[in-house]
């Protein structure tokens, strides 16, 4: 059934008059009345009786008419909620990110709450490893990532570029240095994350080449129980340098640069390539490039 006909017959049910609602329909008549009686062949019944002299409804009208009414607040409805969400005051976001991303995406969620108060924001906690193929199969709209997914069906952009810091307890006997060697380090006990990444790989790889050992005899699954033994001296660690600024800044974890290692780490704002971005999701992606 097509909804133009119940607009007609709504406009005529509330005119009480074919000549009225062609007028306010921008219609002639006969396509009013024309209109109606495919209504009436489509449903089997009689709508209007025509034998009095003012409009009336049969009761198959009348039925017809409350259904009629509902179809017009349901497509008011749908226009206010596509407005909204082209307006972004409705509607959902959800972006999957790691441990250490999340907390840089902490502060731009804030200030996207204070424009878009009405957007529901879903922060999912996901492995790296699986954020590109949860994109390609639709269950997040964006996505946090510290490498290049490699993936044509991914649209990747560098929205920030942090580094890993080398940090330690403020009682540390490196505590008041600048910076140190790495053939410093072959006796340090490092807390690791127990989770592999391209970051971990790079540091192994340039303690390897210096011909230094690393001692990971502790791996944590969490960066935060990594950020306290630190604080408690119970070893030293590579951190990204986003996850410790504050500590750093308040002087419960001192950053030391090691002299023969920098690793940057690129953080990419990742989304579909061939999938259309919700209006809520694309006044994030602008809201985050405009902050960096």
């Amino acid at each position: 059934m097509e909804l133009h006909p119940l607009k007609v017959f709504l406009a005529v049910a509330n005119e009480k008059s074919f000549s009225r609602a062609a007028e306010k329909m921008l219609r002639t008549q006969p396509a009013i009345s024309l209109a109606v009686q495919r209504l009436e062949s489509e449903f089997g019944e009689k709508l209007i009786d025509r034998s009095a002299k003012e409009l009336l409804l049969t009761d198959s009208g009348r039925i017809v008419l409350e259904y009629a009414r509902r179809f017009e607040n349901l497509e008011r409805e749908l226009e206010t909620s596509l407005r909204e969400l082209r307006d972004n005051s409705a509607g959902r976001l959800t972006i999957g990110a790691n441990e250490s991303t999340s907390l840089y995406l902490l502060k731009h969620i804030q200030n996207y709450r204070r424009i878009y108060p009405k957007v529901k924001v879903q922060l999912r906690r996901s492995l790296s490893s699986r954020i590109p193929s949860e994109l390609v199969d639709g269950d997040l709209e964006l996505g946090m990532l510290s490498f290049d997914p490699g993936d044509d069906r991914l649209v990747a952009t560098v929205i920030y570029t942090d580094h890993l810091a080398f940090v330690l307890s403020p009682k540390h006997r490196f505590a008041s240095r600048e910076s140190v060697s790495i053939a410093e380090l072959g006796m340090e006990t490092f807390i690791a994350h127990n989770v592999s990444s391209p970051y971990r790989d790079a540091v192994l790889r340039e303690f390897q080449r210096n011909k230094v050992p690393l001692n990971m005899d502790v791996e944590m699954p969490t960066i935060e129980m990594i950020r306290r033994m630190v604080q408690r001296d119970e070893g030293v660690a590579f951190l990204p340098r986003m996850c410790v600024e504050q500590e750093v800044e308040q002087g419960t974890l001192r950053e030391v640069r090691v002299e023969e290692l920098t690793v940057e780490r690129r953080i990419r704002l990742v989304y579909p390539a061939r999938r259309a971005l919700s209006h809520a999701a694309k006044a994030f992606l602008e809201l985050v490039q405009r902050e960096g």
